[in-house]
């Protein structure tokens, strides 16, 4: 059998920040390989981003095959000193385990591989079990899972239903699974202007006051009131510079970053047409460009067959009942969504990304119950 909390701690232990492994995919490989499953390790590349190791790991060759999603890389810890505990430690505290990852999401990744051993000990295994594991969640995502669901697709390997998790819950584990995700877009804003000093403006054009009135055409009004499934899109700037290099210098040119989480009431491509149309309307005859990248389209999974046995396993696990939510940040089932249906949960996300991330003993073992069920409910 496999052992969720030392699994956990074991994976916690491999300081997989991105784009790093550090023996990460190794741990799980050599519990799943223990478990009788076939194993694929696929390296991807891509100009201009690092290499990235994955895992994709199955059990049986029928249909039909129930897929676990996750990632083993992390995001940085910042200062470790802020930390009360040593951050790749995985280390076990007041009824907690504590250390990068432990919620976003190797604990999760430790569930389900603990759940599937548990169905697989049972007896003959109806169906497939199978886990797709990136090491490029938490970077650019250009050579994880994309390119692995791609793989697949080529190797005649088909995913009947998905499971993504992700830590889905806000406070307590149970209360919320995700059946769809904003899309998100990243754009940057440059303002060009004429440099000269602040004594003499009128012999300048000062392109920090022009991004001012632009980056107030963006964010003035909203994108949109939300719609039946979705809050409002948001649009939050997230840095402006001018590089100006001295306090008597007016800017000549400047630059903003902004990110958009955007909702079913746009596409990228729509949302791109709406911010140049709110820029062209205050430009007032400044002279920008701004730069586009989409890391995802919004997506919405309508309840059915795949999230409800997930909600009636965690009623019977837990005695509530989930919410069926679009709220948070995007995961990797926006790309998962275009090949079968998928749906997000996990461990509780209070402290994911933070300084003493930690996820609780008792919810790892509740959350291996509730995979074990899903498996059960959905294989026969």
């Amino acid at each position: 059998m496999v052992d969720p909390v030392a699994l956990t701690q074991d994976l916690i232990r491999c300081p997989s920040v991105t784009p790093r492994d550090d023996g990460a995919l190794d741990v799980l490989e050599r519990v799943l390989a223990g478990l009788g499953f076939t194993c694929h390790r696929l390296k991807f590349s891509d100009t201009g981003t690092p290499d990235i190791d994955n895992l994709y790991a199955r059990i049986g060759t029928a249909a039909p095959n129930l897929c676990f999603a996750g990632h083993t890389d992390v995001v940085p810890t910042g200062p470790v000193e802020s930390w009360s505990a040593d951050p790749f430690a995985g280390e076990i505290r007041d009824g907690m385990v504590w250390g990068r990852g432990a919620a976003d999401m190797k604990g999760a990744i430790a569930c389900f591989a603990a759940a599937a051993a548990r169905h697989l000990a049972k007896g003959p295994l109806r169906g497939s079990i199978s886990l797709l594991i990136t090491g490029d969640e938490e970077g650019p995502a250009v050579n994880g899972t994309v390119k692995m669901l791609r793989w697949l697709e080529d190797h005649g390997e088909r995913l009947d239903a998905c499971i993504t998790g992700e830590p889905t819950n806000p406070d307590r584990l149970g209360e919320m699974m995700k059946i769809g995700r904003r899309g998100s877009l990243n754009g940057t804003l440059t303002v060009h202007g004429v440099q000269g000093h602040v004594a003499y403006p009128h012999l300048a054009d000062n392109a920090a006051h022009r991004m001012i009135a632009l980056l107030g055409a963006l964010t003035g009004e909203p994108l949109d009131q939300g719609s039946t499934h979705f809050q409002p899109s948001s649009l939050q700037v997230t840095s402006v510079e001018t590089g100006a290099g001295a306090a008597n210098v007016i800017p000549g040119i400047a630059r903003a970053g902004f990110n958009v989480r955007f909702n079913d009431l746009h596409s990228s491509a729509s949302l791109t047409a709406l911010l140049r149309r709110r820029l062209e309307a205050a430009a007032g005859g400044a002279r920008w460009e701004v730069e586009i990248k989409v890391s995802g389209e919004s997506f919405y999974t309508p309840p059915g067959p795949l999230s409800a046995l997930l909600a009636d396993a965690v009623e019977a696990e837990l005695g509530i009942r989930p919410e069926l939510s679009t709220t948070g940040g995007t995961s990797d089932s926006r790309f998962i969504k275009d090949y079968c249906p998928v749906v997000d949960f996990g461990l509780v996300g209070q402290t994911m990304h933070k300084v003493d991330e930690r996820v609780a003993v008792a919810d790892i073992a509740a959350l291996t119950g509730i995979y074990e069920r899903v498996i059960a409910g959905y294989l026969g």
